[in-house]
């Protein structure tokens, strides 16, 4: 693999807040409920692990920070800007970085919107979900969706860039429910808007009670819906469920999508480093926050695996990233990273026949999933990793 050329190349911080004051039930990120949280001492840990992550990642200049859960919104705005600054104590930080906190509707969190803003946050993230009150309490959400509208509002009076997050291909929901819902959402967006598709994931409640998404036939056409909505209102995907005006992408996100490096704090992060060798080293910490905290009160990090990718390894996780892009996958940039083309790190047969049945479009400059290629991208992902 070639060297890093930069040796102050450009870094992600994802800071990973564990908590929820409830557990969703379509929900299988790591979030825990507890009756009560020392945040001095969550703190004094966060703290100390990017202290240690920094012995290891000198000279590099962060572009992004990314607050997310659990519910980032429930910290205390004090111990994001304390965060914030013990980022700084250790790296440059990029003059335009993005500082993205995820937050939930929510009265509570609502209320600390202004002080987070004062705190450094400079993008907010909301968990809307539905515009709709029966399926927001279907979907075991705690605010209506009359607090998602004042959530949004107030979000794009205080911060210089918002999006949220809606839910689709829900049990029961028609074409003309979810058209309904778009032209809503739209009257509300700012540059950014996330749709995911739900999926049912073993052990969630969901899962649990049998509950049943859309099925594919629905799922595809509530999609279709959506990349034609989003696309005329001028917010097409930019990546399988995020759209976006000119400019306005998550810049954190981008950064990871593209095999850029991040560092992972928290309980169950994850990270990505590359050193001066050109080797990046998988990072992965502690999914339990009470080990991952005890871990980091013991030795300064909560760090459980540190892997090096072998090429084959950084390739497939660098395709299975990138192809999620509309724009897909820079081929020259693919070299710079791995040493190969991307032509070399995917099955030659299966990439000639998925471009002939228009799955996929490979040119001098990039390879990338077309509109109906992104629709079955799991299916096409196997094919070319066979």
């Amino acid at each position: 693999m070639t060297a890093l050329a930069d040796p102050a190349a450009a870094l992600s911080i994802y800071v990973h807040w564990p908590f929820c004051r409830r557990k969703c039930p379509y929900c299988d990120f790591n979030s825990h409920v507890r009756a009560a949280i020392d945040e001095t001492r969550w703190l004094a840990a966060y703290r100390r692990e990017l202290a240690v992550f920094a012995g290891g990642a000198p000279g590099r200049t962060v572009v992004s920070v990314f607050f997310g859960g659990g519910t980032p919104s429930l910290m205390a705005p004090s111990s994001v800007s304390a965060l914030l600054d013990a980022i700084a104590g250790h790296w440059t930080i990029a003059s335009d970085a993005e500082v993205t906190l995820e937050a939930n509707p929510t009265t509570v969190e609502r209320g600390r919107f202004r002080e987070l803003a004062a705190a450094g946050v400079n993008r907010v993230s909301i968990g809307v979900q539905a515009l709709d009150d029966g399926a927001l309490h279907a979907l075991g959400r705690a605010h209506s969706a009359d607090e998602a509208r004042r959530a949004v509002a107030l979000a794009a009076r205080v911060f210089p860039r918002f999006s949220f997050d809606l839910i689709t291909a829900r049990p029961g929901q028609t074409a003309a429910d979810w058209g309904a819902e778009l032209t809503a959402a739209l009257t509300l967006a700012g540059d950014h808007l996330s749709v995911y598709e739900l999926t049912i994931e073993p052990g969630t409640a969901f899962w649990r009670d049998g509950i049943a998404p859309a099925d594919d036939d629905r799922a595809a056409a509530l999609f279709e819906i959506t990349q034609d909505r989003m696309a005329a209102a001028g917010l097409p995907a930019y990546e399988v469920s995020n759209h976006a005006r000119p400019g306005g992408a998550c810049r954190h996100n981008l950064a990871i999508w593209r095999g850029g490096d991040y560092l992972g704090i928290g309980a169950g992060a994850h990270g990505r480093l590359t050193g001066s060798d050109g080797v990046t080293v998988a990072l992965c910490n502690r999914r339990l926050p009470e080990t991952w905290l005890a871990a980091v009160e013991e030795r300064g990090s909560g760090c459980a695996e540190r892997q090096p990718l072998a090429a084959a390894a950084r390739c497939a996780e660098l395709l299975l990233m990138g192809m999620r892009l509309t724009d897909g996958i820079d081929r020259r940039r693919f070299r710079r990273l791995t040493g190969r083309d991307v032509t070399d790190a995917v099955d030659g047969a299966a990439l000639m026949t998925l471009a002939a049945d228009g799955f996929i479009e490979l040119t001098e400059a990039r390879l990338r999933a077309t509109a109906a290629g992104r629709r079955c991208l799991d299916a096409v992902l196997v094919r070319l990793l066979a």
